[in-house]
């Protein structure tokens, strides 16, 4: 420990601070000790670390049982986040998120003596189960509704929706469908809600969308039945997956994206740079929502944190080539 105190400039009891206790630190300061911890290996005593401090040093994560881009980054981030400052991460993962699974998983952490808990809810139904949780658990939820009684750290799927529409009729478009993800989705429910405010905004109908399932088959499901319309010109769909089976359908049938139809996704795979054409999408910055659900988790775990404050990431409109003008004008 001395030597990790002597890298970084601090004394011993700054680098025990940082180990046991970092929401006390000052940020920077934790930077320059973690960089030092890491460039020394420095494997600190977690026995001896319970015993000093009563902290584990394991942040709990329940999470469910999916592929899905946007959970799957998220909890990758969240990872990432708390291996930066020595923290070990036990992940309970669930086949769904319902009042008693949740309650299940975080009870199996608290008996790990998990320090606190990370629950990634983005399911609408998760809301009942966050509000049983006890009260005594330092607790933050990543990516929920606004009904919890409990820290939050989401994306604005509604922002980041509307730029992707004002994009749309700012090439002229005179209006954009929308396919929207799953009805029991947070994140699908903000993306139809950002769709219907810039369109209601510009003084166009809104009607109620289809909804697929976040999968390319129900992109290009959606696809083969609008792609015959010659009146559709745009269309924002839920989330690239959905996307690629949109312009794979549209291209069957004939129609150039962008000169015949202009299609917009949102996540930003890795994946979508390289779709034919490239895809115009919504990019979520999956990396900033693990810093800050980690940040927010220390201060909870430090009782700073009001229980419903709200720390929201802003998403980026990236355009590529599969938008454009309308034909003829």
């Amino acid at each position: 420990m001395e030597d990790v105190a002597a890298m970084a400039g601090v004394s011993a009891m700054t680098v025990s601070r940082v180990l046991n206790a970092p929401e006390k630190v000052r940020p920077q300061t934790r930077a320059r000790v973690m960089a030092a911890v890491r460039a020394l290996d420095y494997r600190p005593n977690s026995a001896a670390r319970v015993l000093a401090t009563g902290r584990s040093g394991v942040l709990g994560v329940v999470s469910f049982d999916t592929t899905l881009y946007g959970p799957a980054s998220t909890l990758f981030s969240i990872e990432q986040a708390a291996r930066e400052h020595d923290y070990t991460v036990s992940i309970v993962s669930l086949s769904s998120l319902n009042r008693r699974s949740i309650g299940e998983g975080v009870e199996r952490l608290r008996g790990q003596s998990a320090d606190g808990i990370m629950v990634v809810a983005p399911h609408e139904s998760a809301a009942d189960g966050l509000k049983e949780l006890p009260a005594d658990t330092p607790l933050v939820a990543v990516g929920a509704g606004a009904d919890v009684p409990f820290p939050v750290v989401a994306v604005d799927h509604r922002a980041g929706a509307e730029r992707a529409v004002r994009h749309l009729l700012s090439l002229g478009h005179e209006t954009v469908l929308h396919l929207a993800g799953p009805a029991d989705w947070v994140d699908a429910n903000g993306r139809t809600a950002g769709w219907r405010a810039a369109l209601e905004a510009a003084g166009r109908e809104a009607p109620v969308p289809p909804a697929g399932d976040w999968s390319a088959r129900s992109g290009y499901e959606y696809g083969r039945q609008i792609a015959a319309d010659p009146e559709v010109t745009a269309v924002f769909a839920g989330n690239d997956a959905m996307a690629l089976g949109l312009l794979r359908a549209l291209r069957e049938a004939g129609r150039d994206v962008p000169g015949d139809v202009s299609v917009v996704g949102f996540d930003d795979v890795p994946e979508a740079a390289y779709f034919p054409p490239p895809l115009t999408t919504v990019r979520q910055n999956f990396g900033e929502v693990g810093r800050r659900a980690f940040d927010l988790l220390l201060d909870r775990i430090g009782g700073t944190a009001a229980d419903r404050s709200r720390r929201v990431v802003e998403p980026e409109l990236v355009v590529r080539e599969s938008t454009g003008v309308p034909r003829g004008t």
